[in-house]
């Protein structure tokens, strides 16, 4: 059964990051009536038409009263990624709860730290047989949201993405490090083993798909992993972004020794190091099921990059 929504339909989302403002984009391209929840009620740079609201999102009362007769609810928000095993399940376990007391769907945002270390593509069936502390906390987290939708607390269902790229990403292994210095003809600056296959997720398809998921109750108390591109190594990815920019490739990975150094100083770089597996072996996250489904594919590799570099040349470092 498809459910599709009326303009008048509510439709919330928490956190106005990268893939926030990616399923923002998506719902006003659709003409829904949207409203995104931060710490400040701020963004900075304001969509016509679209509602900025500030709340806690650990209190379960003010998420059950910001999500007050909404359709769907995305929760697209996280904690600094130093803060994960601390703070990542309080938060989403507010969010569920003040959720569930609307009767709203709740369409939540993954990635695939659960599954652990993989030989071979990465499929939904699989086990979570992570080792990490993020990897665990990402495994109790969809336990307890599949376990909720099976006894009938809560609707739910969870769209798992790759390592992410795009407009507003720069946080990532395929952001600023890189991308900001290819611009100026210079070294990229990419993770691990760069000949390696890997996959990435365009954040926009990540956005459209957990819209998708949103509007359709056969995805629900299923996680999804939403569409990716063909897997290249990172050289090869990097380098159609060099010939994009119209300059000869230029990049390195940095190994594990490097992280751990830099964690020293970074607390981001810290905590990637117990992830840095996904870069010393392919990483191929299969988003078939998906595809099949709703028949919706990911972004042809070449157009996720002009969007990409468009995006970064209008937002220059500050």
């Amino acid at each position: 059964m498809t459910n599709v929504s009326s303009a008048d339909e509510l439709h919330v989302v928490f956190g106005t990051g990268p893939l926030g403002r990616a399923v923002m984009r998506e719902l006003v391209v659709q003409g829904k009536r949207v409203r995104m929840i931060n710490r400040s009620g701020k963004s900075e740079a304001q969509t016509n038409g679209v509602e900025f609201v500030a709340s806690d999102a650990f209190d379960p009362q003010k998420v059950r009263t910001v999500t007050g007769g909404a359709t769907v609810v995305y929760q697209c928000a996280q904690p600094a990624y130093q803060e994960w095993v601390t703070k990542f399940i309080p938060l989403q376990d507010s969010i569920a709860s003040g959720v569930a007391a609307n009767g709203a769907k709740l369409i939540v945002a993954e990635n695939v730290y659960m599954y652990g270390e993989v030989d071979g593509p990465i499929r939904e069936d699989l086990p979570y047989h992570a080792t990490t502390r993020k990897g665990k906390v990402r495994a109790e987290m969809a336990e307890k949201l599949l376990a909720a939708d099976k006894s009938g607390k809560l609707r739910v269902a969870i769209g798992r993405g790759s390592d992410y790229f795009g407009p507003g990403v720069l946080e990532s292994s395929l952001g600023a490090r890189a991308i900001y210095p290819a611009l100026k003809g210079k070294n990229a600056v990419l993770l691990g083993n760069i000949d390696l296959a890997h996959t990435f997720t365009y954040i926009d398809d990540f956005g459209k798909a957990l819209v998708v998921l949103g509007q359709h109750d056969e995805a629900l108390g299923q996680a999804w992993h939403v569409p990716n591109a063909e897997s290249l190594t990172q050289r090869e990815l990097m380098t159609l972004f060099f010939e994009e920019i119209g300059a000869p490739p230029k990049m390195s990975g940095m190994g594990t020794l490097t992280m751990r150094f830099a964690g020293i100083f970074i607390p981001g770089a810290r905590e990637m190091v117990e992830m840095m597996y996904e870069f010393e072996k392919p990483f191929i996250v299969d988003s078939s099921k998906f595809e099949h489904a709703f028949g919706i594919h990911a972004t042809p590799t070449r157009r996720a990059i002009k969007n990409t570099l468009a995006w970064y040349r209008e937002h220059p470092p500050k």
